[in-house]
């Protein structure tokens, strides 16, 4: 006889998801057209159909600690088969969104983050921090040419910078340890270190987004962005290390390796994210799924890159009235990428990490 389940209904969570672009959730009748249709789906542990009635029962811990929620990368083949419009794929973008406000440490910043109305103040906080520090700290002077070290001293921003991103990993780390909790309540048996390599190797390659049928353009989007993104930190963060034990000046040369490469990385970015923004304004219901959550991440990057290379170009042809403002604007935005990075749509590269281990390391 199987074991009976206590269910305990949180209905604010309900209202939440529905809330967030899973409106249709109470629309599903439990017919299992998404399940048989989904390509990631995995024979032995089908979604979306489980965790589309967990949610319409409320069991909020339950659902959003099943790993299945982030094997998901929304193609939306689940949305177009469903015989009820109670598109699965919303719902479990929306679950994701809850997710990474339920784990995130701390849960009032996940909060904040979330809420559309605040996203000002989310940029006015990094603004306002940033101001104090070009205040404070000192600057370079007497230098032949402009530089952005007149405003900001360099050595000074890379220490700062490596402070925010310390506090970042520490954030990250408590939004880990709670989710590893959840995934276990959840009946996850995976094996985390057994399933980190071949998950890390699979995500690199956007292997599983392959399988998404007519989804091309967003999975180069999503591919060129992640890899331009991590071709542009490594660069980046080779090259702090360098300012900070003196090896190194700003700024570079043109012609200088770090400079090229890190350039290279700035177009990658910025074709990928071009790509996700036309994928996303030229399907109409892809745009109208699209939740604040997901434009706050996608235009926040766009707006670093785009402000990145403007700079250069404006530190090049010594324009001082614009020159700084624009380097201004571009250091809030990588401010407001980093420190909220647990709290938006970046965190997904944890979570989703994280779940497609447990889901692949089996014991």
């Amino acid at each position: 006889m199987a074991d009976a389940i206590h269910v305990k209904h949180d209905e604010q969570f309900v209202c939440d998801v529905m809330g967030k672009g899973g409106a249709d959730v109470q629309k599903c009748y439990q017919c299992a057209t998404c399940s048989a249709v989904c390509e990631l789906s995995p024979d032995d542990a089908p979604f979306p159909r489980k965790q589309m009635i967990l949610t319409q029962w409320g069991m909020k811990e339950k659902v959003l600690g099943d790993p299945a929620i982030w094997l998901c990368h929304n193609c939306g083949d689940c949305t177009t088969y469903c015989p009820r419009g109670a598109k699965p794929g919303e719902v479990f973008g929306a679950l994701r969104n809850q997710a990474i406000q339920f784990f995130a440490f701390p849960r009032f910043v996940g909060k904040m983050v979330a809420n559309p109305k605040l996203w000002p103040l989310l940029y006015a906080i990094c603004g306002i921090i940033l101001g104090i520090f070009a205040l404070a700290a000192p600057k370079e002077t007497g230098t032949e040419k402009l530089v952005f070290g007149n405003l900001f001293e360099p050595h000074m921003l890379e220490y700062f910078f490596f402070t925010v991103s310390g506090l970042v990993v520490i954030a990250f780390l408590g939004g880990f340890l709670k989710f590893m909790k959840a995934t276990k309540a959840s009946g996850a048996d995976g094996n985390l270190f057994a399933g980190i390599v071949p998950a890390i190797i699979e995500i690199m390659s956007h292997s599983r987004f392959g399988k998404c049928k007519g989804e091309s353009l967003r999975h180069w989007g999503h591919f060129l962005t992640l890899w331009g993104f991590v071709w542009l930190a490594t660069v980046s963060t080779i090259e702090g290390f360098m300012m900070i034990f003196g090896s190194l000046t700003t700024p570079l040369a043109m012609t200088d390796p770090l400079k090229v490469l890190g350039n290279i990385g700035a177009v990658i970015i910025l074709i990928g994210c071009i790509m996700l923004l036309i994928a996303r304004y030229s399907n109409a219901e892809k745009k109208a799924a699209s939740t604040y959550f997901d434009w706050f991440f996608l235009w926040t990057l766009t707006g670093i890159v785009a402000t990145g290379i403007l700079s250069e170009f404006l530190r090049l042809s010594q324009i001082k009235w614009v020159m700084f403002p624009v380097y201004y604007v571009h250091l809030i935005l990588v401010m407001a990428l980093f420190i909220f990075a647990p709290y938006s749509k970046f965190a997904h590269l944890l979570y989703r990490t994280v779940a497609m281990a447990v889901s692949r390391g089996k014991k």
